[in-house]
């Protein structure tokens, strides 16, 4: 039924309009014979008219058809108004741009012609056409407009094609040729690479396709992540010598070092397995200390290593140039606390009331500067300036120190339990006790470091707050870890918790964040990964000992469980019981979610070993490939 209405208005419609244009054409006959007689008494300027009478006669007659036209006109449907203007040879100003267009295309094209700016020529109407064809012949050719064809120079073009994002350049490709050489620009995607993070030093040089290698880098993070939130890929135990335990981990972009209690220092470079671990020689060993002092702490970034001693020494080693120390120096008492400048090789160490921080110069040398501070940490300020800039605290206060000594929070009865610094802000954890218990519960107070003014209290915890991420966390988020077994993500800009994870029954030690997951570990030796937007766990992981160093990239993760007690029961290398010396011991874990697992280099050294050594422990590492040597088989020769 539908169907045949459908018909039934069209041949209406089409009658209507044949009807409508046959009057037309009376009409228009009419007044074109009006026209032919009235030209006669001299209405186009001829020189035989005589009697001003006549003409005044002709004006009025030619007038009078005019509105004769247009009351008629007026009767009609709108779209037969338009129709009739179109066929009449009556020009749009769009018809008009468009004919205007042609004329240029063809002036550019034949040189040797006259560049005349003349009126657009009129439309040719063939008078066998219906209206409703001609009507419909009209329409297409409005789809014949120039799109974007406006002479840019290039540079002015790429710079805005520069706005948009990977999606609209694939669009913008499709439109024509010129758009598709203009969205396929090298700099455009060298760009796109760079904010997404991708070959970050590289050059528009160093490829011959970005677009294909950010292709390719797409594809590649959206392997790397369903490994990570499907455990899949290799994990390694980063080996160390037997009867040593592990006394402290730190590790960088590629770089893992540990120290010992028997006052080794080891340095792993995770992409490439076959050196091995390095050995970074003390500078004090001329003394022959017996029994040797362990290592209290240990840092590493990409340039320099350093490490502190029980007896107060210090060393501090260069990853590129070798394996000596390239500066020492020494405290009178134990080293309590030590830190290296993320952003450059700035050392901070403290010991007693003493704060010493140290840093190179333009030509390599080592310059000293003291203040006197009692501290319990400290943690170097990232961010490029003149004097390094050390945040140190110490019971209930905490002081930014450069060429003095600043006070940035001090509450009586309210110790700061932890502390984490970027380059504007620094957070710190307070806890609430005796008469501050009034107060509420447990808080992270956050302050400006430019203004020194608190910014923010977040959280009211009964428990008290163990550790703060705000240097790696993404941006306008903390992430920190309590007592209370929680881990808990707050919004910078509200003030409030996004995230709340019952985390770890022994409290959380150890705790980092991205855009999307979250990995804490706790004492009891678990190392969880989360998936932040559903508060669900992905997988977990087991070791004895308490989790105390956690950091990952895009593709690993390093984790270090180092045991509490230094000196156990079984733990010498005469005792019998080898199994419970490595209980006691620690681990250090390396995770790589990597896409290229399989590759040569990324394959561990365990599982490139042969079966027929006889050393080598594989910790429980199943070998899906053997790769052994194998020989050809010995004919008997009979």
């Amino acid at each position: 039924m539908e169907e045949d209405e459908l018909l039934a208005f069209r041949e209406q419609w089409k009658e209507e309009l044949e009807k409508k244009t046959e009057q037309h054409r009376n009409v228009s006959s009419d007044v074109g014979a009006q026209l032919k007689k009235n030209n006669k008494c001299g209405y186009f300027g001829h020189s035989n008219i005589t009697n001003a009478n006549d003409q005044q006669i002709c004006g009025r007659n030619v007038v009078s058809g005019k509105k004769h036209i247009r009351d008629s006109v007026k009767d009609q449907p709108q779209y037969v108004s338009i129709a009739a203007g179109l066929l009449g040879g009556r020009t749009s100003p769009l018809l008009d741009r468009i004919e205007e267009e042609r004329a240029r295309r063809k002036r550019r094209l034949h040189c040797e012609e006259d560049e005349s700016n003349g009126a657009a020529p009129r439309r040719i109407i063939s008078p066998g056409v219906k209206l409703i064809d001609q009507f419909i012949q009209d329409l297409n050719e409005i789809n014949d407009i120039p799109f974007f064809d406006v002479e840019l120079p290039y540079e002015l073009a790429l710079k805005i094609f520069q706005f948009l994002s990977k999606r609209d350049l694939g669009r913008c490709a499709q439109v024509s040729k010129s758009w598709r050489v203009l969205a396929e620009d090298e700099v455009l995607w060298y760009r796109l690479c760079l904010k997404d993070g991708h070959y970050s030093g590289a050059s528009v040089s160093d490829s011959p396709c970005w677009k294909s290698t950010l292709r390719d880098c797409c594809t590649t993070e959206k392997i790397v992540k369903y490994n990570w939130k499907n455990r899949v890929g290799s994990i390694s135990h980063l080996q160390y010598e037997l009867g040593k335990v592990l006394c402290d981990v730190n590790s960088c972009d590629r770089l893992v070092i540990a120290g010992y209690t028997s006052g080794d220092v080891r340095l792993w470079d995770t992409l490439h397995w076959d050196s091995g671990a390095s050995y970074l020689r003390p500078a004090h060993t001329i003394r022959d200390e017996s029994p040797p002092p362990h290592v209290s702490f240990v840092r590493v970034i990409e340039a320099v290593a350093c490490a502190a001693y029980e007896n107060g020494c210090v060393d501090v080693w260069s990853t590129e140039s070798g394996l000596e120390a390239v500066h020492h120096y020494q405290h009178l008492q134990r080293v309590c606390a030590l830190d290296l400048g993320a952003d450059g090789p700035v050392l901070a160490s403290a010991s007693g009331s003493e704060v010493r921080v140290d840093s190179p110069d333009d030509q390599g040398y080592w310059r000293t500067r003291c203040l006197t501070r009692l501290v319990d940490g400290v943690l170097v300020v990232p961010g490029k300036r003149e004097l390094p800039l050390v945040s140190v605290w110490a019971g209930e206060s905490v002081y930014l120190l450069d060429s003095r000594a600043r006070l940035l929070h001090s509450v009586y009865g309210h110790p700061v339990t932890c502390l984490d610094v970027m380059a504007c802000r620094a957070a710190l954890g307070v806890k609430s006790s005796g008469w501050g218990m009034n107060d509420g519960g447990n808080k992270v107070q956050v302050y400006s470091l430019e203004t020194r003014q608190a910014e923010l209290g977040l959280g009211n915890s009964p428990g008290d707050f163990t550790c703060i991420n705000l240097r790696d966390a993404p941006p306008h988020l903390l992430v920190c870890g309590n007592k209370d077994r929680r881990v808990r993500v707050f919004d910078l800009r509200s003030g409030t918790s996004v995230v709340s994870l019952y985390a770890h029954h022994l409290g959380v030690t150890t705790v980092q964040a991205d855009d999307w997951k979250i990995v804490s570990g706790g004492g009891e030796g678990l190392v969880s990964v989360w998936e932040m937007r559903m508060g669900a766990k992905l997988w977990e992981m087991h070791n004895r000992h308490p989790v105390r160093h956690v950091r990952f990239d895009a593709s690993s993760l390093v984790t270090a469980n180092i045991p509490d007690e230094k000196s156990p029961r079984g733990a010498c290398i005469t005792d019998d019981d080898l199994t419970a010396h490595r209980r006691h011991r620690g681990a250090i874990c390396f995770y790589d979610f990597s896409a290229d697992s399989s590759a040569q280099d990324r394959v561990l050294p365990i599982c490139r070993s042969s079966y027929s050594e006889t050393s080598g422990y594989n910790y429980n590492i199943g070998l899906a490939v053997p790769y052994d040597a194998l020989t050809e088989p010995q004919t008997s020769g009979l």
